[in-house]
C-alpha cells in the first residue's frame, strides 16, 4: 500500500466511523441498557438517550481508522501471496487483525461509554475519573479480550460477506458497484453478523458493566455466557439483538458506504 491509499483508508475508515457512531448513538444506548445486569429501566430507560457520547465521539475517528488501515494494508499482504479462490481467508484474516488493533483505541472509550449509558446520573468525565482511581488503567481495558472474541468473530463473518456480495454484484453489472451498492451490501452483511454474534456481544458488556472484583468482572466470556443462561434462558442471551441488528444493518450501510464513497473519491 502506498501513501496516497494509506491516507485514503486513514481518512475514510475515521470518517465512516464518526458518521455511524454518532447518527447511531440513541440505538446503541437503548441495546447497552437491555443487555445491562440491572435491567433496562433501572439503567435508565429512555432517559438521557445521549449519555456517553463524548467518549464515543473520541473513539470513533482513531478506532476505525486504525482498522481500516491494517484491514487494507493486511489485505493486500496476504493477497500477494493467496491464490484468488483463497481471498475470502485473507479477507478474514486481515480483518481479524484490524480488529485486535482497532480494540487498543475501542475498549477503553467503550468502557466509559458503556458505564455513562448505564448511569445517566452521571457523565463521561466523572466515570472515566471513577474508572481511573478504582481500577486504574487496567479498568479501561476490562474486557478487552471478551471485545475482541466478540469483535473478530463478527469480522469473520461480516467483511468476507461484504466482499463477495461486492463481486458478486459488481460480476453481473460488469463493472465496479457504486458505493450505494456497497452500502447496501454492507447492511446485509452487518445484520447477518450481528445476529450471529450477539450472544458475545450481551457478555462483553455484562463484563464491562460488572463491580470491579466482581465474579462476572472477573469472569471469562464461556462463565459469563453460561451465567446469562442460567439465569435468563436463551431470551437473555440474545437480549438487546433488535436493536443491535438496526443499529449494525443501518450502520453497516452508513459505515461501509461512506468509506467506500470517501476513499473513491480521495483516490
Amino acid at each position: 500500500m502506498d501513501r496516497r491509499e494509506f491516507t485514503a483508508s486513514l481518512l475514510a475508515g475515521g470518517c465512516a466511523g464518526m458518521c455511524v457512531d454518532l447518527a447511531l448513538f440513541p440505538l446503541d444506548t437503548i441495546k447497552t441498557r437491555l443487555q445491562s445486569q440491572q435491567g433496562f429501566q433501572k439503567a435508565g430507560g429512555f432517559r438521557g438517550i445521549y449519555a456517553g457520547v463524548p467518549s464515543a465521539a473520541a473513539g470513533s475517528f482513531p478506532s476505525a481508522a486504525a482498522f481500516f488501515v491494517t484491514y487494507e494494508t493486511s489485505k493486500t499482504l496476504f493477497g500477494d501471496f493467496m491464490a484468488a479462490p483463497m481471498a475470502p481467508v485473507s479477507h478474514m484474516m486481515a480483518a481479524s487483525l484490524g480488529e485486535v488493533v482497532a480494540c487498543l483505541v475501542r475498549v477503553p472509550t467503550e468502557v466509559v461509554k458503556q458505564r455513562t449509558q448505564a448511569s445517566p446520573s452521571t457523565n463521561t468525565y466523572r466515570v472515566l475519573l471513577s474508572t481511573l482511581r478504582e481500577e486504574g488503567l487496567r479498568g479501561l481495558y476490562r474486557g478487552y479480550g471478551s471485545t475482541v472474541l466478540r469483535e473478530i468473530p463478527f469480522s469473520l463473518v461480516q467483511f468476507p460477506l461484504w466482499e463477495y456480495l461486492k463481486s458478486l454484484w459488481s460480476w453481473r453489472e460488469g463493472r465496479p458497484v457504486h458505493s450505494w451498492q456497497a452500502a447496501l451490501c454492507g447492511a446485509f452483511a452487518g445484520a447477518v453478523a450481528a445476529f450471529v454474534t450477539t450472544p458475545l456481544d450481551v457478555a462483553k458488556t455484562r463484563i464491562m458493566l460488572a463491580k470491579a472484583g466482581s465474579s462476572v468482572a472477573r469472569g471469562s466470556l464461556p462463565s459469563v455466557l453460561y451465567g446469562v443462561w442460567r439465569s435468563r434462558g436463551v431470551s437473555g442471551l440474545f437480549a438487546g439483538s433488535v436493536p443491535r441488528i438496526t443499529f449494525i444493518s443501518v450502520g453497516g450501510f452508513i459505515f461501509l458506504g461512506a468509506y467506500e464513497k470517501v476513499r473513491h473519491t480521495l483516490l
